[in-house]
């Protein structure tokens, strides 16, 4: 039978079933955008990576840990098959084409029924890019057209640019606080050309469904330890691949430098004689609450603000942080991975002279579609956390700015 080119069309999930099975490295990039279509997602896998476990644990896909098993697919309308056993790849695709599933897979493009594009977003609008010669597919062409498309979308003029290259070594990206859309323009591009990706789960996930199949995504929380620490364990990654001559991004949450860890990777690269770029982020300290409706300063009601770590709590001797002293400021403070300790956080500021009525606002998943608003007093708020389920990430917001709204705008 003659090969023809693929016929694109625009699947619309939401409230439908769609199965994936394989929980590894292509699920964890492609179930973001198959949660952000409102798909009813079933997981069928033994095991998960740890970005793709947080995703079932905060509900947005039921996750059966298990193998697959015939009928799996009788319900679905569209099925990604990508596990790493090859028979069972196989029998997951016999059983789509029974049941007229669309079914993409990714072991063998050549037995699927279904591919998938490579997908760009700018303005409300999505590019999807397939190749037509169904012999010669290259993943990297498709998306180098897709990026010129989405970027000549951005700056208006849809004049495809030269596909950038740069020498090897490493990038340190920040990439904000979770919209995708609030990633610099440079750390887009630097990600788009990257070989390699170290990324962390807070990191804006949905950047790596852009990515080309080529390019190799490091879950950062996977890397073994071995006898070294989390972070030089990911120094030493860092390092290793871009001796081999690897264009390589080290995707960050936020700001690299805001928390993030970033001078230590900065400084164990310098020490290796590796160049590295670092891309500043918007840091969520200042994002997630503007995008929650508070500002950290108003006229009128705060002149400063203060971000502190919470991720030990005040009366741990390894906390640099002076609380009595911010108990004693009058303007705005933002914690950070503070969800947890924040009850200690609270009484340490009363108990130093904070007013127990003072507002709090606890903002969840901010930026992202997730995003939601917890608001209480130091007084109330180690129960409403407990009460409302709030889970990190989560920005929390002490001060009079909290109760700031457009109605108070003069």
């Amino acid at each position: 039978m003659a090969e023809h080119p693929a016929y694109p069309v625009g699947l619309r999930l939401t409230g439908r079933r769609v199965v994936v099975l394989g929980a590894g490295q292509v699920a964890q990039r492609r179930l973001p955008a198959l949660i952000a279509a409102g798909a009813d997602i079933l997981l069928v896998s033994p095991e998960a990576t740890p970005s793709v476990e947080a995703m079932a644990d905060a509900g947005e896909l039921a996750w059966e840990r298990r193998p697959y098993a015939d009928g799996d697919l009788a319900d679905a309308w569209y099925a990604l098959i990508a596990t790493s056993d090859v028979q069972a790849n196989a029998q997951a695709s016999a059983e789509a084409e029974q049941h007229r599933v669309w079914c993409v897979r990714s072991d063998d493009a050549d037995a699927a029924t279904a591919w998938t594009p490579a997908t760009g977003h700018s303005e409300g609008v999505t590019v999807a890019v397939l190749t037509t010669d169904v012999k010669g597919r290259d993943p990297r062409h498709t998306a180098a057209i897709r990026d010129a498309v989405v970027e000549g979308l951005r700056d208006g003029t849809l004049v495809a640019p030269h596909h950038r290259t740069r020498a090897p070594g490493v990038a340190l990206v920040g990439g904000g606080p979770g919209d995708p859309d609030l990633i610099t323009v440079r750390g887009r591009r630097l990600l788009a050309e990257a070989d390699v990706v170290i990324a962390d789960r807070l990191g804006p996930r949905d950047l790596l469904a852009e990515l080309p199949p080529h390019v190799e995504v490091i879950d950062a929380a996977k890397i073994p330890y071995g006898r070294y620490m989390a972070q030089e364990a990911i120094n030493n990654a860092l390092i290793e691949h871009a001796k081999l001559g690897k264009r390589v991004v080290r995707l960050k949450g936020g700001d690299p430098y805001v928390y993030g860890r970033g001078m230590e990777e900065v400084q164990a690269l310098a020490e290796a004689g590796i160049a590295c770029t670092v891309v500043p982020g918007i840091s969520s300290s200042i994002s997630v609450p503007g995008a929650a409706g508070i500002p950290v300063t108003h006229r009128g009601v705060a002149h400063e603000f203060t971000v502190v770590s919470g991720h030990v709590a005040p009366d741990d001797e390894r906390s640099l942080v002076d609380w009595p002293s911010l108990a004693k400021l009058t303007g705005t403070l933002v914690v950070l991975m503070g969800v947890d300790k924040i009850g200690r956080i609270a009484e340490t500021l009363v108990a130093h002279g904070k007013s127990p009525d003072t507002p709090v606002a606890l903002v969840q998943e901010g930026t992202t579609a997730a995003q939601r608003r917890v608001d209480a007093t130091l007084a109330t708020v180690a129960e409403t956390v407990r009460t409302q389920d709030v889970k990190p990430p989560a920005v929390i917001v002490i001060g009079a700015v909290v109760n700031v709204g457009p109605e108070a705008v003069v």
